[in-house]
Order: C-alpha cells, then structure tokens, then sequence
C-alpha cells in the first residue's frame, strides 16, 4: 500500500468516527493522527546520528575487512596534536622508542586530540584518528612492559605498538597486561587479564561512562565489543622464524614489520636485499593464515597501492604522501 493510499485509509476511519460517542472519538482520533504523523514523516527526513559499531575508527574499519592507513609522529605540542585529530587517516602512533620517554606529553596529545567539532558532526564520540603508541622497551624486556601498558591504557589510548617481539611467550604476556581480568560470565577468559582498574582519564578521552569503558576495553578480535589494538613488530630473526606462533596469539589484532630498519640487521644483509622482501612475504603468509591484520611501515604513496594488492592491511606511510 501506497503512502497515498495510507493516508486516505485514516482519513476514512476519521468519517467512520462520527457514528460513535463522544469518547470513543476523542481516543480513536488521538490514535489516528499518531499514525498519520508517523506515515507523513518520509524515512531519513528526521537526521539521526547512528552509533559506530565501534569507538576506535581503526577497529571499525578492520572489522569489516577494510584496509587502514596512517602515519607516526613524536611531536606532542597542541598543535601537533590537534592536526593529527583532523588527519585524513584511520590511526596515528607516537614514536618513543627512539626518543625520550615521555608520558605527560602523551597525556597531553590524547587530550588535545578530543575534537568537539568532530563529535558533533558524527554526533557520536568516535574519533577520525585513533591515537596509538609504541615505547622504549622491547617485548622481550618483558617486565619493563608492564607498567607503561598499564599507564598508556588509562592515558586513553587506543592500542600500543610493541618494539621486537620474538616469541609467542612474550606476546601472550603483553596481552594479558592489556587486558582486564575478565568477568565470570565472559566468553573470553583467555589470556586472562592482568590489567589493574584505574581508567579515570581515559574514561574522560574515550567519552564514554566508567562502565562502558570497561566493557569495551578490551582487545579486538579477541573480543568483538573490543576497542584496542595490540600490535606486536616483527624486528628480530628470532621474531621472524616464530611469526606464526606470535600470530596465533589471541589479542593479536595486527603485526607490524619492521624490515626497512631493524629487520635487515638482524638478517645481516642490505636495506633492499631480496632476503628482507622474503621475510616480508613470510609475516604477510602468517597474518593471512591467522586472520590477523599486517602492516607494513615507511613506504611511499608510489608503493600503497601495490601492498594492499598484496594484502597488507595496515600501511604506515607519510603524513604528507
């Protein structure tokens, strides 16, 4: 039935209430003009802003099998910071590996990179960039990881990066710090969590209620209602030969390669040697196998189009290519 033919249906059953009592109008009236209010209201004339299926703009996209982009930075003034909340790009990582550690910085970007103008034309609290980190430590510096997961999680952060993972051993223990422990009731006890409540901060980032945070901080596709991203590199020949262990890990929700860098010491040969494209290939091969996102790091714009043909779904490139 037609719009048209609907609203002449009301319109005779308005007729029909002349031959009831005066109360009997009155109700039905009432009823009618409700149904023609909602039967004159075209679908998408009122604007309704839908929820994400997930906070974390990286997640969303991986989640349905797309490809996601961004860059790096070790800048952390406010107006570094409030660029990279209107970037064109799915995530951003501040670098502090290679420099000083500094995590009032990192608390102050996170901050900065909270974009009213952003939440009101989403009308939803979903950032355009999600804000990652990687640090001085290396996954095999087990202990030293602990403490900084814990503190860059309750910054607000949205995933971490992890420098030179090299077995599965250590990356089960970087997700159990990710991780809290979870409820009696939850499908995903395993790795259980190790992670300590304290999210005041990042509740406030996230914008979300102390509840929700909880729920949803977690790691994705561990947990689909997860929001982090835990991010093993692959820099060491040790990493390499156990990249299919490291894969399997559940939590695991992508793998960087670190091969234009330290990669290609550790295998002992050039920069652009046929080697370092190999080992490429072989982390890309054990990503596939496990459903795991691969990214890629310090590649041109020239050179995009040819990794995500390949499968790569996380590239680092450029904030200017």
């Amino acid at each position: 039935m037609t719009k048209v033919n609907l609203v002449l249906s009301c319109l005779l059953s308005l007729r029909r209430l002349a031959a009831r009592s005066l109360g009997q109008r009155v109700m039905a009236a009432v009823i009618v003009f409700v149904a023609l209010l909602v039967l004159l209201v075209a679908p998408g004339s009122v604007p309704a802003q839908q929820a994400p299926l997930h906070l974390n703009p990286a997640v969303e996209k991986l989640a349905h099998g797309q490809s996601i982009i961004g860059t790096q930075t070790d800048d952390m003034s406010l107006q570094n910071c409030h660029s990279l909340a209107r970037l064109d790009f799915d995530y951003a990582y501040v670098d502090m590996e290679h420099g000083p550690l500094n995590l009032d910085g990192l608390a102050y970007c996170i901050a900065a990179m909270v974009d009213k103008a952003t939440i009101l034309k989403k009308g939803n609290a979903q950032p355009n960039v999600a804000l990652f980190a990687r640090f001085p430590a290396y996954g095999r510096d087990l202990e030293s990881n602990d403490w900084i997961v814990k503190q860059a999680l309750d910054m607000g952060l949205m995933g971490i990066i992890f420098n030179g993972v090299d077995n599965k051993e250590q990356m089960t223990r970087l997700v159990r710090y990710m991780r809290y422990p979870q409820q009696k009731t939850s499908k995903y006890q395993q790795p259980p969590g190790l992670r300590g409540s304290g999210p005041e901060n990042a509740v406030f980032a996230w914008g979300v209620s102390a509840a929700e945070y909880e729920r949803h901080a977690d790691l994705w596709p561990l947990n689909p209602e997860g929001e982090l991203l835990a991010i093993p590199m692959i820099e060491t020949a040790e990493g390499l030969k156990n990249v299919n262990e490291i894969a399997s890990v559940p939590g695991v929700g992508a793998i960087f390669i670190g091969a234009a860098s330290d990669l290609h010491h550790y295998l002992g040969v050039p920069q652009d040697s046929p080697e370092v494209e190999a080992a490429r290939q072989t982390i890309l091969a054990a990503c596939k196998a496990h459903n795991v996102a691969c990214g890629i790091t310090e590649i041109g714009k020239a050179e995009v189009e040819k990794r995500l043909q390949e499968g790569w779904k996380m590239i680092r490139t450029g904030r200017g290519e």
